[in-house]
């Protein structure tokens, strides 16, 4: 039971209950009402906005609601205290043994804890990565990549049908300079010199093993042919030989990607042509001229009759061209016959895991989606910034084989896929993010990876203690609770409590780095409880000659584990049994 989420139902049920005496106003609505933790532990268990937010619409003094409510609340047998505090809030205070049912719920439950109904199956999709097929994954698509992965996690125990999905950018002017760079280090591979790599091709070293490949493969068969002949070839096998090696280190760090889509797959199937057919259907495709951005004429700038796409309509600054003045399709028209194929797919809900690079083009596809599926559709962005990689506080540099930039690779050599995940996610999607490698891997409460895995291979350690001790731990689901009453026993059972609120909250607001956050706070928690019981043995977690305290005090422990590691899985982190 989520006892917050149980709450808002009692609280609704004493509203209801003060409509049918005419002590309040029908019909209001309630959706706005909450039930949480308060700020201020001293103030009790729960608080409830429920009185400040029925004022204005029921017209009446939000104190004058809250003390009739509260009168109400009083009579529920779990509820020991009460007050109106503020302007209209109502604080309670619950009995103990609440909180200790609690406790026996999320052992009888396990890992699966917090598992909620919330998303009742709907189906989401989550992309994220999705990364040009040329070079090398880079520390900025890790954070990417870990904040996606996490967050479709997240929504799956939140109960929604969630599939993962990249899409391959194999289409356009960028995989084709992809593929003259491969052909150049293809020549090299057969002894010619390549003095320098021409501006707007890929400098990168790595393209050196491409080429080499199809030497060795074909031998000079390419040397003396047209561009239009070799382009194709060099192009789909320098993508195929990058999208191999991007999987790979992907699944070095856990992300296992259930869709790929290609965007050359999706232009060659006429998917670009059904969605401008549908655009064109609802009268949102007209030919005009744009003004040129404000304030400045671009040197390209080219003042023509271009196919656009009615965006104002949908809240974007500027109507959007579709076309290219080739005839071609831009990437915008491409990417929004993406969207529509997600939403023919049965995507109603799509999340796109983007860098800071793409926040300009948030708006404009939100407008695309929106108008695509006729209103049905919901696109939510989620912009990652830029990481940067420190050694004690100074900028490093990792690899020269990737050119200009960091790669994953390179940064899971060095600290390893947990720490990766854990530590890309203790922090905000949208914020500039520096990742330190030795704080990353210091063993102190400074470095939330390190501090959180030790919670967890504390409560193991202490299944062991336990066991060398004679004591059982099996069964502890049913062993009496009533001896948990010190308050750092009873703060960490409340604590536990609110692990399936904050599955739903994190999933709600799509934040799964409020989980990081939530599993630092109990991590903190139980280390400090432990560590009380070094000053005072009868606080102890096994306390000789006393079994069903020390059984009780193990269930609790227990509870400890099986919240992080849930919260650990969320993660795609492999929750230790022991430091090492």
């Amino acid at each position: 039971m989520d006892p917050y989420a149980h709450f808002i139902g009692e609280i609704e049920a004493a509203l209801k209950a003060m409509q049918a005496a005419g002590e309040l106003p029908q019909p209001l609505d309630f959706s706005a009402i909450t039930a949480e933790p308060p700020r201020d532990p001293a103030h009790g268990d729960i608080a409830t906005n429920a009185a400040m937010v029925l004022a204005k619409p029921a017209a009446r003094k939000p104190r004058d609601i809250a003390e009739a409510l509260l009168d109400r609340l009083k009579a529920i047998p779990d509820v020991v205290e009460g007050a109106v505090a503020g302007p209209g809030f109502i604080n309670l205070k619950l009995r103990d043994g609440f909180w200790r049912e609690r406790l026996r719920d999320c052992l009888k439950a396990g890992l699966a804890y917090g598992d909620s109904r919330m998303g009742a199956g709907q189906k989401v999709n989550v992309e994220y990565v999705s990364a040009n097929p040329t070079g090398p994954l880079t520390v900025a698509h890790a954070r990417g990549a870990v904040v996606g992965d996490a967050l479709a996690n997240l929504l799956l125990k939140a109960g929604y049908d969630v599939t993962k999905e990249y899409y391959i950018n194999d289409a356009g002017a960028q995989v084709d300079k992809f593929g003259r760079s491969t052909y150049l280090r293809y020549r090299e591979a057969l002894g010619e010199r390549i003095a320098e790599i021409p501006a707007g091709l890929y400098p990168g070293e790595y393209l050196k093993e491409v080429g080499a490949a199809i030497a060795t493969r074909d031998g000079a068969r390419w040397i003396d042919k047209p561009e239009a002949d070799w382009l194709p070839e060099f192009r789909s096998f320098a993508i195929d030989t990058l999208m191999t090696s991007i999987k790979s280190d992907l699944e070095l760090l856990g992300v296992r990607i259930d869709v790929y889509s290609s965007e050359r797959a999706l232009v060659d199937a006429g998917a670009v042509d059904r969605a401008f057919e549908e655009l064109s259907r609802q009268g949102l495709i007209y030919l005009g001229r744009l003004d040129p951005p404000k304030g400045k004429m671009p040197d390209d700038w080219e003042d023509r009759e271009q196919t656009l796409f009615r965006a104002t309509r949908f809240g974007d600054e500027v109507d959007r061209p579709l076309k290219k003045s080739d005839g071609g399709w831009t990437y915008f028209a491409n990417d929004i016959a993406y969207h529509y194929d997600k939403f023919r797919r049965g995507f109603a809900d799509m999340i796109d895991v983007w860098g800071a690079d793409h926040g300009g083009y948030v708006k404009r596809m939100k407008a695309a989606v929106n108008a695509i599926t006729a209103g049905k559709g919901e696109l939510d962005v989620k912009l990652c910034q830029l990481v940067r990689v420190m050694r004690n506080g100074e900028l490093v540099r990792m690899s020269k084989r990737a050119g200009t930039f960091e790669t994953l690779r390179d940064l899971l050599d060095e600290v390893g896929p947990d720490v990766v995940r854990f530590t890309m996610l203790t922090r905000k999607n949208d914020a500039p993010f520096d990742f330190d490698l030795v704080k990353a891997t210091e063993q102190s409460r400074d470095n939330p990876v390190w501090y959180v895995q030790y919670g967890h291979a504390r409560s193991r350690s202490v299944m062991r203690q336990a066991i060398a001790a004679g004591l059982s731990v099996e069964g502890l689901d049913g062993v009496p609770l009533d001896r948990l009453g010190d308050p750092g026993e009873l703060d960490l059972v409340r604590l536990i409590a609110q692990w399936p609120r904050q599955i739903e909250a994190a999933a709600s607001a799509h934040e799964p780095h409020r989980i990081a956050f939530y599993l630092y706070d109990l991590a903190a928690a139980f280390h400090a409880h432990w560590n009380r019981g070094r000053d005072e043995p009868s606080l102890r977690f096994v306390v000789e000659g006393d079994p069903e305290l020390s059984r009780a005090r193990l269930a609790l422990v227990q509870a400890v584990g099986f919240v992080i590691g849930s919260g650990l899985k969320v993660f795609g982190v492999t929750p230790v049994d022991e430091m090492r």
